[in-house]
């Protein structure tokens, strides 16, 4: 039987959120420095998160998480943790909403077959040249080495700022990070699982 976040038996100690063990791959920023951090999270709600993390905020200190399957985040943190921190996640309720969509998919994903997982893991388009229009409008066409429900990793040796408002395809993002090769990006809009698979054209 899958978990569903509103009946998680487990609670932040605020008990205003329902959370999940999950292991997640990302990078944060604190606001009183420039300097990026790996991270992993430990626990995550649709409105904190728990991350095993070197360095650890002052309580209230400004956050900027991107977590690789998830996309960015901006708040604030709690408190510090063994090994890590707590941070709350500030979120509109419609995002709150999305995202407690994927962390139940990923709480449920042992329960999935193989087929299913593959088609919600971050993959690698059959289609993978693409149009990426920058700012100022002019566009170029570069090549899309992964897609995930949340973003894309472009190969472009076009030079786009962290921030900057894009468009891959037909679908706006922003740029998160600069790769060796080129950017990640977060769609402004988040797809749901289930909506894309390898035949996916931006």
């Amino acid at each position: 039987m899958g978990v569903n976040l509103l009946h998680s038996i487990s609670h932040f100690e605020s008990d205003r959120f329902q959370r999940v063990q999950l292991s997640l791959e990302g990078r944060y920023m604190l606001m009183r420095s420039s300097e990026e951090y790996a991270c992993r999270t430990f626990e995550i709600s649709p409105g904190e998160a728990y991350l095993f993390a070197p360095v650890a905020p002052m309580p209230g200190e400004k956050v900027v998480l991107y977590l690789n399957e998830l996309g960015r985040f901006t708040g604030s943190a709690l408190k510090a943790r063994h090994m890590g921190f707590e941070m709350e996640l500030q979120l509109t309720p419609k995002k709150r909403d999305r995202l407690a969509d994927q962390l139940t998919w990923f709480a449920n994903r042992s329960t999935l077959s193989v087929e299913d997982r593959r088609r919600h893991d971050r993959i690698v388009p059959l289609m993978d040249l693409s149009v990426l229009r920058l700012p100022r409008g002019d566009e170029h066409i570069v090549r899309i080495r992964s897609l995930s429900l949340s973003g894309a990793s472009i190969e472009t040796d076009h030079s786009v700022p962290v921030g900057a408002e894009v468009v891959i395809g037909n679908t706006p993002a922003t740029v998160v990070r600069i790769l060796d090769d080129g950017i990640a990006c977060e769609f402004h809009k988040h797809f749901r699982p289930g909506d894309i698979d390898e035949t996916t054209r931006l």
